[in-house]
């Protein structure tokens, strides 16, 4: 075992005295130890509850014959986040959670892992540092909010944000906008749309480092804790058989995933977290992976924010394996990929099938036939850029407009509130990148106003930031290269025409190339925003969005 390095003979003995004094019995100390990895505070709706998860797993490790010990993880609310600069530091707590999971498990030479995660960051964040230790490692995410109720309305953190732009707007009152409020997040749990929390947990299962249904079931039932029980079960058996995640998440498990998120239609941010997964892994998706396989991939549901259903009707309808088995009827899914179980793919979703036709959509009889995250290319975008596509109103796929231009996302929120957006613009966020945020902040504050005002199928927004999973409407992010790196999002001017094609995957900004060689050369690169600190050395050393903003 890993942890006799430290524990075992005569050098041993000074690891096992402090073992000693902390309550470990002689037999504890023997057993293979179990690192439980919990990112529970009081700070995440997603969070909270996560006690009651580790306790669950730790059972499981004990029954299966382990011993755990528990160390805790970083975890930044993106909800609490928004709007100012706590939201610079989401995307980077993504790095914090990864090496600081590598600094413990080696430190203490763990024979295996239970991560325990919910939210944005910290599953990708917790699935990087797996793939870069390569010891025996399983999932178990917190699962998914029930939907919040008002009347006959069904709620969630989408509809709460978006009403904030309706009440500005006039459309509510600020009583009515806080009685949504009260309702919309009913308990613990991430929220409850395919936002990036639940989009990534359900892309964990397909990975094959979660359990079946780890993406789905609802936190704070008994099927969850169960689920933590079986994963504690699982990890020694992962042990026992030297299974490594390096074993499971191989470029077969990564294609299912993409195949999966396009079928679902996930947070764009799954575009961003992939391939930094794989990259810990030796792996490289870029994004033309992405757009062959949205190609050939039918979109089968549609959770908020693109349709009215949520997490708990997923569930209810077969789950992820239910749209895994769906996909393998047209050859979709590469059945051989090991899972976490012992077991393959094939023989994980072979006992599940969709229960609800109305929630998962039938492969014959898909909402489309191309996949609902699209990767957009053109000389706004060479690298690419990325748009939740099923989540575009008709109408806005194809859109030509006067860019309206600004540097921050700051910049933008008082124009859109100061109704300065007319219908037709093109709204133009920069400098948000990885390396000109720093840290690529999540729009939500701009597009749910802009849903909230009515203005989603009139007015595109584009930017070198992203999205929150929340996010509906023509709203384009990634654009690569970012400003900071030069991109020519750094060149466009107030009035610029920008033709966007989603249908047709292109973004392009109408200026002809002498024009642009003259901007070119009178072009000075902005002070970096934040020049002390972990997003200083953070925006040395990031890449661009296209790569995932791995570090190098």
């Amino acid at each position: 075992m890993r942890s006799d390095l430290a524990k075992k003979g005569i050098k041993g003995a000074p690891a096992r005295a402090l073992m000693y004094g902390m309550g470990f019995t002689k037999e504890e100390i023997e057993k293979p130890l179990i690192g439980i990895v919990n990112s529970q505070n009081e700070v995440v709706a997603g969070h909270m509850h996560l006690d009651e998860i580790a306790r669950a797993a730790k059972l499981g490790v004990a029954m299966a014959g382990g011993t755990s010990m528990e160390f805790p993880a970083i975890a930044v609310c993106d909800g609490i986040a928004m709007g100012h600069i706590g939201m610079k530091y989401s995307l980077p707590s993504r790095e914090l959670i990864a090496d600081s999971i590598e600094a413990m498990a080696l430190a203490h030479e763990f024979d295996g892992l239970v991560l325990i995660p919910n939210c944005d960051k910290i599953v990708p964040g917790m699935l990087m540092a797996a793939a870069r230790l390569n010891i025996p490692a399983v999932v178990v995410s917190g699962g998914p909010m029930r939907a919040g109720r008002l009347n006959d309305k069904t709620l969630d953190f989408s509809t709460c944000i978006e009403q904030v732009g309706a009440c500005s707007d006039g459309k509510i009152t600020e009583e009515q906008l806080e009685e949504e409020v009260k309702r919309s997040c009913p308990g613990c749990g991430c929220c409850s749309g395919l936002f990036t929390a639940n989009s990534m947990n359900c892309l964990t299962e397909v990975l094959g480092m979660g359990l079946p249904m780890n993406g789905t079931a609802l936190a704070q039932t008994g099927e969850r804790n169960q689920l933590a029980k079986y994963a504690g079960m699982y990890v020694m058996d992962c042990v026992k058989n030297d299974r490594k995640p390096r074993d499971i998440m191989t470029l077969n498990a990564f294609k299912n995933a993409i195949t999966v998120d396009m079928a679902m239609a996930g947070s764009t941010n799954t575009v961003l977290h992939l391939p930094a997964i794989a990259h810990e892994a030796g792996i490289t998706l870029d994004l033309d992976l992405f757009h062959e396989i949205s190609k050939k991939t039918p979109c089968l549901t549609k959770l908020s924010p693109s349709g009215k259903h949520h997490m708990e009707d997923l569930h209810m309808a077969g789950g992820i394996e239910a749209i895994m088995n769906e996909l393998s009827k047209k050859d979709l899914i590469n059945e051989d990929a090991l899972t976490i179980t012992g077991k393959t793919v094939g023989e994980n979703i072979r006992n599940y099938s969709v229960l609800d036709y109305e929630v998962i959509k039938h492969i014959n009889e898909p909402y489309s036939s191309e996949g609902g995250i699209a990767i957009l290319r053109g000389n706004l975008a060479p690298d690419g850029a990325v748009v939740k596509k099923s989540a575009v109103a008709p109408e806005m796929l194809v859109h030509e407009g006067p860019a309206r231009v600004y540097n921050s996302e700051e910049e933008a929120v008082k124009a859109i509130f100061g109704n300065e957006i007319n219908r037709g613009d093109v709204i133009v966020i920069r400098y948000e990148g990885p390396k000109g945020g720093p840290g690529m902040r999540e729009m939500l504050s701009p597009t749910s106003a802009i849903a909230g005002m009515g203005l989603d199928k009139d007015v595109a927004l584009i930017t070198d930031g992203r999205f929150s999973g929340a996010t509906r409407g023509a709203s384009i992010g990634h654009i690569s290269p970012e400003a900071m790196e030069g991109g020519l999002i750094g060149l466009v001017e107030e009035g610029d025409t920008i033709f966007i094609d989603i249908t047709n995957k292109k973004i392009e900004l109408k200026v002809n190339s002498v024009e642009i060689e003259k901007r070119k050369k009178k072009y000075v690169k902005p002070e970096p925003k934040i020049k002390t600190g972990y997003l200083s050395r953070y925006a040395k050393l990031v890449t661009s969005a296209n790569t995932g903003a791995i570090l190098k």
